[in-house]
């Protein structure tokens, strides 16, 4: 292999890879039954999920959020979970519905605003 097809075919390879920005906000606070029970059900596998490694979690209190997010609206509930993009609000999921409802509800997200379904059928 000469080092023309090798620079070729490094620099498709750069290109085919989507690199995302998105991450996902999970905005708890202390006490908070439902924030507990995502920790119990979801917290430990989420990061090895393709979901979880494309939009990874940031954990904030309600009352000490980021003030360089743009919000479409404040935050009332607790857990909310918001896709973030460009430190700007995609959409979000108010509370947690249990694990049989929030992966779907993830997935619709992430499908809907992000390119995360072309990449993970």
């Amino acid at each position: 292999m000469n080092i023309q097809t090798f620079i070729a075919g490094f620099s498709m390879a750069l290109t085919s890879m989507q690199v995302s920005a998105s991450e996902l906000l999970m905005v708890e606070e202390k006490g908070c039954y439902w924030c507990e029970r995502w920790d119990q059900e979801i917290s430990a596998i989420y990061p090895r999920t393709s979901a979880g490694q494309y939009a990874p979690l940031r954990r904030v209190n309600i009352n000490d959020l980021p003030g360089e997010i743009r919000f479409n609206r404040g935050v009332m509930f607790t857990p909310t979970f918001i896709l973030i993009d460009d430190d700007a609000e995609l959409e979000r999921i108010e509370g947690y519905p249990g694990e049989d409802f929030f992966w779907p509800l993830l997935e619709d997200i992430l499908a809907a605003h992000t390119p995360f379904e072309e990449n993970h059928p």
